[in-house]
């Protein structure tokens, strides 16, 4: 593949958080990996999040702060660059402002990974803008109820690749109205995630979650409403671990203590999220040092049928644990059997359980087999630039 000079941009420090920021490492490495001159700019008029402080404001600093350790810790030196175009005259840190329009110009292609940037005055008319939907199923909504906002900013770009995988097909009852969505899927550049076999002793399924994000993307759709949190589902299957006759573990901030004690009187360990969200090099370790994952996925996938998949859930397959997760479709295209088994019902849940516990072995080679096989970033993000035409 000839060498390319490729942007990602995204919300890794405007949203600094373990999660976010694995998401765009995984394709920033990837595409170094396929031998790309790769850099990752974020140039956004929203203020950024300190997760060390729980403040929003003007200083970006803390963002600086980290994309200058990542770019050390992953091999993005001098490549990089955060524009605030929520001050005066747009300061930057890492890369000046030229230096990125510049970029903007001079780039075979720019991914504007989870859709998160905006197109300001010096980014309208990029012809190699590639959109990455990682929550499938609002925009789609927005464009058949006619926003006009949204079928202008997706226009914008040269194509749209999207995390459901089962947009445009029979099974997603949305129309598309003659938009072109191609699957793909979040990379993950497994040997980042270092398998080391059996996990140590007293290891649970676990999980981690932002508890309560209703409302931030809730929509109503043909007299329905399709919600955005995962609480609820959390909440449906909230006796899953004394029906399994194990403890599972969550990651999380529930705030409201009749709920905590649900929980705890289920069988789960609640513990805080707040430390591996800060530390993404502990969010690797918690994930390295469980059992597995059991998790369950927002409404508006499930019942929408998008085929989506969590990136969080194939960072644990990349470190060799296996995983039970909510059906979304996504069983049509991987998975369903041993090392990543998926659920609707009760009684699903136990038995993936079962039989992950009966041969725990053969299910942690089977989670590794699908994250290279289904996950690897240099697989997913070659695949990407071919049918982008890049």
């Amino acid at each position: 593949m000839k060498r390319k000079k490729i942007v990602v941009m995204g919300f890794t420090a405007g949203c600094p958080i373990a999660g976010v920021i694995w998401q765009h490492v995984h394709y920033i490495v990837g595409l170094q990996r396929l031998g790309h001159e790769v850099y990752y700019i974020e140039d956004s008029a929203r203020l950024p999040y300190n997760p060390v402080t729980w403040s929003v404001d003007e200083d970006y600093s803390y963002a600086a702060e980290v994309l200058g350790k990542l770019a050390a810790q992953f091999g993005f030196e001098g490549r990089w660059g955060y524009c605030a175009r929520f001050l005066p005259n747009t300061p930057c840190a890492g890369l000046q402002k030229k230096e990125i329009l510049d970029l903007y110009r001079d780039a075979d292609a720019i991914l504007n990974v989870c859709g998160s940037q905006e197109f300001n005055e010096d980014l309208v008319g990029n012809d190699r803008m590639l959109y990455v939907e990682s929550d499938p199923g609002v925009e789609q909504i927005k464009v058949d109820k006619d926003t006009a906002d949204t079928k202008e900013y997706l226009g914008r770009h040269r194509a749209l690749f999207t995390f459901g995988e089962n947009i445009g097909q029979p099974d997603f009852p949305v129309p598309l109205h003659g938009r072109t969505w191609l699957p793909t899927r979040q990379p993950v550049v497994t040997d980042l995630w270092k398998p080391e076999g059996t996990p140590p002793g007293g290891a649970v399924f676990t999980s981690i979650a932002n508890w309560n994000t209703s409302g931030k993307k809730d929509i109503e759709w043909r007299k329905e409403n399709y919600l955005w949190s995962k609480s609820l589902e959390f909440l449906k299957f909230v006796d899953a671990p004394r029906c399994s006759h194990e403890p599972f573990e969550l990651a999380t901030d529930i705030k409201d203590p009749a709920t905590q004690a649900l929980f705890l009187r289920n069988g789960w360990r609640l513990t805080s999220p707040h430390a591996m969200s800060v530390d993404w090099n502990d969010y690797l370790r918690y994930i390295q040092h469980s059992k597995g994952e059991f998790t369950v996925a927002k409404d508006q996938y499930v019942r929408l049928h998008t085929g989506w998949f969590s990136d969080r859930t194939a960072c644990y397959l990349a470190a060799g644990r296996p995983a039970i997760t909510q059906e979304t479709g996504f069983t049509k295209f991987y998975g369903g059997k041993e090392g990543l088994l998926s659920f609707q019902t009760m009684e699903e849940i136990t038995e993936g359980v079962r039989a992950i516990n009966a041969d725990y072995a053969r299910h942690s080679r089977a989670a590794l087999e699908i994250a290279k096989e289904v996950f690897e970033a240099e697989k997913v993000l070659a695949d990407l630039l071919r049918r982008a035409g890049i």
